[in-house]
């Protein structure tokens, strides 16, 4: 049986085509990456921090020596990308710049100090399973940002505008599994980052109660009754114990089998990393470059700002009248190319050749005869006027000879025919080899076989003649 014969293959992706939520696509997304030549430590940095920055980032984002920013921010309102995370290395530290796209403003923080995620957590006494914490993004909270500064006021702004809103009324505390916290100190003027997964346990329970709520078998043969496992104070470990007040808290929500709705629960905090010392060094109007609203370390009088100032607005027109001489080159390049086009079909029609499959209609030709008539008042010979037919252009019209309309026929010689003629013009059959003179060789001396010389006999070491070496 014939395989039957496939047509065109149509990818479809099913989730482009499919509307996102209104949530989703006002959420806070992110591109986070590196640029210029980094180690090993700084992609590890990577990694950690878009786990912290889940689920609203692209995990796998692999960006290429030659992708420029532009070419980020051509493709952040199509993404719906919100801001830009860049680390980068110098010989000093490493720096890490946080952008608000499409039009900045621009953050750069040195980073003094950095700790991955696998040391942080290879540091833990006891080790969680964390699952599930990256399906939803965490909650932010600051700490120290209080002043006046607008440098101040702008990192606050940043910090809130990377991670989605959260509403109160209607939040969900199980998806609320992790925190980022931001502390700022006045004194060192040091931003210290740290990542948390937030666990909640209920007070009140012993650990032999929590062993036998995980449906974990106790080891039973010590003990005489199963009052006595329960009951003994001595099974408590110092981790068991809720000595902080401060954590307890009456659950809003039933978060578990455990964790009741109105039941009291301690609240703790286990850091799955990565920790960060940031300290802010310069503030920029537009997307790394504009106007410098804040350096760390260079102060310059208002004199200097408004030249500043006013050589990028320089630059700025200058920039845009460039661009708008390209746009008119561009336009008029266009109209040139589309006049000599029409001008092409045109030349076209006029020679009888069908412009897009539709016939050319042929002129009314002048009739010569009428007009003799008129001008003349006699009657025009029939040899004067004859008309000639219109040949075409694109192929010539050919006799039933075979031959071209416009030549006569090439002549054969009929006493010679093509496959019986050498090269020479001779007719095959009449070709005698006595009757073709051959060139005279010269005569060859003979010499003997031990005066024979050669071209390969010069080199060679001993010479042989007849029963003879020398």
């Amino acid at each position: 049986m014939a395989r039957k014969k496939k047509g065109l293959c149509k990818k479809r992706n099913i989730q482009a085509a499919a509307e996102e939520p209104e949530e989703l696509v006002r959420a806070p997304h992110s591109f986070i990456f590196h640029r210029g030549l980094v180690g090993k430590y700084i992609l590890r940095l990577i990694r950690d921090f878009r786990n912290v920055m889940e689920p609203f980032t692209a995990t796998n984002l692999r960006p290429r020596k030659s992708n420029s920013i532009k070419d980020f921010v051509a493709v952040t309102g199509v993404l719906h990308v919100s801001h830009m995370v860049i680390l980068t290395q110098t010989v000093l530290s490493p720096y890490l710049r946080i952008i608000r796209v499409p039009r900045g403003p621009t953050l750069t923080f040195k980073i003094h100090n950095y700790t991955l995620s696998t040391d942080v957590l290879s540091s833990l006494r006891k080790q969680y399973a964390f699952n599930k914490i990256f399906l939803n993004s965490p909650l932010v909270v600051l700490n120290g940002f209080t002043g006046d500064d607008p440098h101040i006021k702008l990192m606050v702004a940043t910090f809130q505008g990377m991670f989605p809103t959260i509403n109160i009324t209607t939040v969900n505390l199980k998806s609320i599994s992790r925190c980022v916290l931001f502390n700022y100190n006045k004194d060192t003027k040091m931003i210290d980052f740290r990542h948390y997964v937030i666990r909640s346990r209920p007070l009140g329970i012993s650990k032999a109660v929590k062993k036998l709520g995980r449906n974990k078998i106790p080891d039973l043969s010590r003990y005489k009754d199963v009052s006595e496992f329960i009951t003994k104070s001595d099974l408590l470990s110092d981790s068991e114990v809720e000595d902080d007040p401060g954590s307890h808290v009456s659950l809003p929500q039933t978060l578990g089998p455990r964790s009741t709705k109105g039941n009291k629960a301690a609240v703790r905090l286990t850091e799955y990393g990565p920790r960060m010392t940031l300290q802010l060094i310069k503030v920029e109007a537009g997307i790394m470059e504009g106007e410098v609203l804040f350096h760390e370390y260079v102060n310059k009088t208002e004199e200097e700002k408004e030249m500043i100032r006013q050589r990028l607005e320089e630059k700025r027109k200058l920039k845009e009248k460039r661009r708008k001489e390209q746009m008119a080159n561009v336009k008029k390049k266009e109209e040139a190319k589309e006049a000599a086009k029409q001008k092409s079909l045109e030349g076209m029609k006029k020679a009888g050749i069908n412009v897009g499959g539709e016939p050319v209609k042929e002129e009314e030709q002048d009739d010569d005869a009428e007009w003799y008539r008129q001008e003349v008042g006699e009657e025009p010979d029939p040899e004067l006027f004859q008309q000639s037919q219109k040949k075409s252009i694109l192929k010539r019209k050919r006799n039933e000879g075979g031959g071209d309309g416009s030549l006569p026929p090439k002549r054969m010689r009929k006493d010679v025919h093509k496959k019986s003629v050498r090269f020479s013009g001779v007719p095959k059959k009449t070709v005698n080899k006595k009757n073709i003179k051959q060139p005279q060789r010269k005569p060859v001396k003979k010499q003997p076989a031990g005066k024979r010389k050669g071209k390969g006999r010069k080199n060679m070491g001993t010479r042989v003649t007849k029963g003879k070496r020398h």
